[in-house]
């Protein structure tokens, strides 16, 4: 169940490369994900949360701009799998599976970056706009790490 979730959470990481680390840094900080002891424990320090969120407000909005690059680009994949490999690595590391979590967590990313590129792009076509589109992305992204991380909250 812990790699499931740890894929999950790199799908997210996928969608939007800083909401995973967000909302896994929140987990942590709130004792729903256990990261002590670990190289990942940052995580859940007092302050690392509010950066992450901020750093997710600020690819939130972003994201709306048609210069925003598209996030199969080199530079964009490669964050959205780093982002994904170290939440899906906390998450397995709190079911004592560090290194499977981090592959899980990668190839959640490369599911969620093409997946999440295609789906948005049949509903901005859907819509004859991106924007509703990306609203709805965001909205799964947010809605889904939720999910994802109260069900590690109760395994």
């Amino acid at each position: 169940m812990i790699l499931l979730l740890a894929l999950l959470i790199g799908v997210i990481a996928g969608l939007r490369a800083m909401t995973a680390p967000a909302a896994v840094s929140w987990a942590a900080a709130s004792g729903w994900l256990n990261l002590d002891g670990s190289w990942l424990a940052f995580l859940g320090y007092r302050f690392t949360p509010w950066i992450l969120t901020l750093l997710a407000l600020g690819e939130l909005v972003t994201d709306q701009l048609p210069s925003t690059p598209s996030r199969k680009v080199p530079v964009q994949f490669g964050t959205r799998i780093l982002m994904a490999a170290v939440t899906g690595g906390a998450i397995g590391a709190s079911g004592g599976s560090l290194w499977a979590g981090l592959a899980a967590g990668a190839i959640g990313a490369v599911i969620g970056t093409y997946g999440g590129a295609a789906a948005r792009g049949k509903l901005a076509a859907l819509f004859g706009s991106d924007r509703p589109a990306a609203i709805i992305e965001d909205v799964v992204a947010i809605g889904g790490a939720w999910l994802i991380l109260s069900a590690v909250a109760s395994a």
